[in-house]
């Protein structure tokens, strides 16, 4: 139990300590609200709305996202299991490519 104290004591010193620097080392006069820019203004409001449009190309991405996540694993063991994986494998492309037809065909990827 004491160690476990010790444990959250370090970590809330260590918490307390970055806020104490961060304090004192930051530059005085900066605008503590805005997003960071590297330094310019924002034109637009940080909560404006965005095309719906967008939703669906941000959908699409992760899928082809997730493709990746999938496939480096799958690439390392392909090998070792077979067949049966890169039946599984292109099952799965197969999914991604209906999801990506699907969305053609709805018109996800017109810009006009």
């Amino acid at each position: 139990m004491g160690a476990v104290l010790g444990l959250v004591a370090l970590l809330a010193a260590g918490v307390a300590g970055v806020y104490l620097a961060s304090l004192v080392l930051s530059p005085r006069g900066v605008v503590r609200v805005g997003p960071f820019l590297s330094g310019a203004r924002a034109r637009e409001h940080a909560v404006s709305r965005f095309h719906v449009r967008w939703y669906a190309v941000t959908l699409v991405f992760l899928a082809f996202d997730m493709e990746m996540v999938f496939m480096y694993p799958w690439a390392l063991v392909v090998a070792e299991v077979g067949v049966p994986a890169v039946v599984e494998m292109f099952t799965f492309l197969g999914l991604l490519l209906v999801g990506v037809l699907y969305a053609w065909r709805e018109g996800a990827f017109r810009w006009a």
